[in-house]
């Protein structure tokens, strides 16, 4: 977990966007939320939080391929401590483990 989530973010992901939207019911809870054309729209506080994805091309190490996203975070009137409580949940589901 990160101790400061700027308004303002991306981030490259690994994995397919089927992958991705498996996980994001869970990673955005209860809170009320829609899916748009290569993205979502999550109210949050009374704010927004506009997610936006896009297929990046896959990294590749050595023979292994693996497949990613980039994924742009963009928060609308929502406060620090809003901010920080979303994005620690969101993060805790969306991880990936390895090993």
């Amino acid at each position: 977990m990160q101790a400061y989530y700027p308004a303002r973010f991306e981030r490259d992901t690994a994995g397919t966007e089927a992958e991705w939207l498996a996980r994001l019911p869970r990673a955005i809870g209860d809170l009320a939320w829609q899916r748009e054309a290569g993205g979502a729209c999550v109210r949050i506080a009374g704010g927004t939080l506009h997610l936006s994805w896009r297929a990046a091309p896959p990294r590749r190490i050595a023979l292994l391929e693996l497949a990613r996203l980039h994924v742009a975070f963009a928060f609308d009137n929502v406060d620090d401590e809003a901010r920080h409580a979303f994005m620690k949940r969101f993060d805790l589901y969306m991880l990936r483990g390895g090993g």
